[in-house]
């Protein structure tokens, strides 16, 4: 479903990523992991279009990607793509339901139908009492599972997370692992995952290995 292919990207004369290529299915989890500089969220950052690499294509079901800028970009970023990150970064003003369905919004989906599927994603997150409730009302696990209902809202063909877990407790950490593997098994969702969470990394799929800006075995 997604393929990357010889990946390079240095910042002045650090070079982070020396060549990196990997394949992704659809429905997988993989998780990437290595020490910290290894140019784990910088690999996927630029695969999921945050960044630009210096050299190198990503294709997604066939498109290249990476010659995509603008509005297209934005626009297919969009569609295609769900964010998770280490901090939540939902916004304050608004309620859970309205956070998850900011994406969708700005996407030009109609509300009704929007407001429906935000809905049935905070059941499945296990938050259906909690979706008038605003950031500042919700543990740190449950604005972290608002924060995937939110990358879920436009039905992506693939979740980039970036140290999901790095700021949840053991117990929250444990049932975001859980859930990301329900979301595969029966929506087929594809994850992948930077994470230096040992737990998480055993529940994938696939873990890659970085090291010194290369995937080693």
């Amino acid at each position: 479903m997604l393929s990357a292919r010889n990946i390079t990207k240095s910042y002045g004369s650090l070079q982070v990523l020396k060549g990196v290529s990997l394949n992704i299915s659809a429905g997988e989890i993989v998780c990437i992991a290595g020490s910290s500089g290894a140019g784990k969220s910088t690999l996927l950052h630029i695969i999921g279009t945050l960044d630009k690499a210096d050299s190198g294509e990503i294709v997604l079901h066939d498109q290249r990607i990476d010659l995509l800028s603008g509005k297209k970009l934005a626009a297919f970023r969009n569609r295609h793509m769900g964010f998770v990150f280490q901090f939540h970064h939902l916004l304050p003003e608004f309620t859970a339901l309205e956070n998850i369905c900011i994406p969708a919004w700005l996407s030009g989906k109609r509300k009704k139908e929007t407001i429906s599927r935000a809905k049935e994603l905070l059941d499945l997150m296990g938050l259906k009492e909690r979706m008038e409730n605003k950031p500042n009302a919700l543990s740190g696990g449950e604005q972290q599972r608002v924060a995937v209902a939110r990358a879920l809202i436009n039905n992506p063909d693939i979740v980039f997370a970036d140290e999901p877990t790095g700021n949840l407790d053991s117990k929250n950490a444990r049932d975001l692992h859980l859930l990301f593997a329900q979301l595969r098994n029966t929506h087929k969702q594809t994850f992948l995952i930077v994470t230096h969470n040992e737990e998480l990394a055993k529940m994938s799929d696939r873990v890659l290995h970085m090291r010194d800006g290369k995937i080693v075995e």
